[in-house]
C-alpha cells in the first residue's frame, strides 16, 4: 500500500464462483463488468484465481499472471496484490464440487473507504458486519406481497 494508507483502506470482500461441470457458458458478460466496476472506482481487484476441482479432489489453480492470454485483464494484472496464500487457496477451493471451475475474487469497496475512514475519525469500530444471501431477499419480498395479497 504505497500510494494509500491503512486508514484510507475499504472493506475487503472475497468471492467464490463455481461453474458446475458443463454448465459454464463463458461469454465475457462478468468480465466486462467486473472491469466496469475496477475501472468505475467502485471496487479495486485485489486478487483473481481460476480454480478447478478435479473430480478426484486434487486442484489447479492459475493467478492471472498464469495464464497465456489475458484479453481485457492484462490491464488488472499488473495491480494486482495476490493476497492469497495456498491455505486460503485450499480452503476456497473446499467449497468447490469435484468437476467444477471457479473463480475467487479479493476486492476492496472503494465506494465505502471515506465513509470507513470518517466513522474511523469519529472513533468508531466496526463490530460486525455481513452480507444477506440474494435468494434471502427475494424470499423475502415474496413472503410480504404473498402476505398483503391475502390482506395480512
Amino acid at each position: 500500500m504505497t500510494e494509500r494508507t491503512l486508514d484510507e483502506l475499504g472493506p475487503v470482500d472475497y468471492l467464490v464462483v463455481e461453474f458446475p461441470a458443463g454448465q459454464a457458458n463463458f461469454t465475457g458478460e462478468a468480465a466486462d463488468e467486473l472491469l466496469r466496476l475496477h475501472e468505475a472506482g467502485i471496487i479495486r481487484v485485489m486478487d483473481l484465481l481460476l480454480i478447478v476441482k478435479n473430480e478426484d479432489g486434487s486442484i489447479d489453480a492459475n493467478e492471472l499472471s498464469d495464464l497465456d492470454e489475458l484479453g481485457e485483464f492484462a490491464q488488472l494484472e499488473a495491480q494486482l496484490a495476490e493476497t492469497l496464500s495456498e491455505e486460503d487457496v485450499l480452503a476456497l477451493a473446499a467449497t468447490m464440487r469435484p468437476g467444477s471451475v471457479g473463480a475467487a475474487l479479493i476486492y476492496e469497496n472503494l465506494w465505502a473507504a471515506p465513509f470507513g475512514a470518517a466513522l474511523r475519525h469519529a472513533g468508531g469500530q466496526l463490530v460486525t458486519n455481513g452480507r444477506i444471501p440474494v435468494q434471502a431477499i427475494i424470499a423475502a419480498v415474496e413472503a410480504d406481497e404473498a402476505a398483503a395479497a391475502q390482506g395480512a
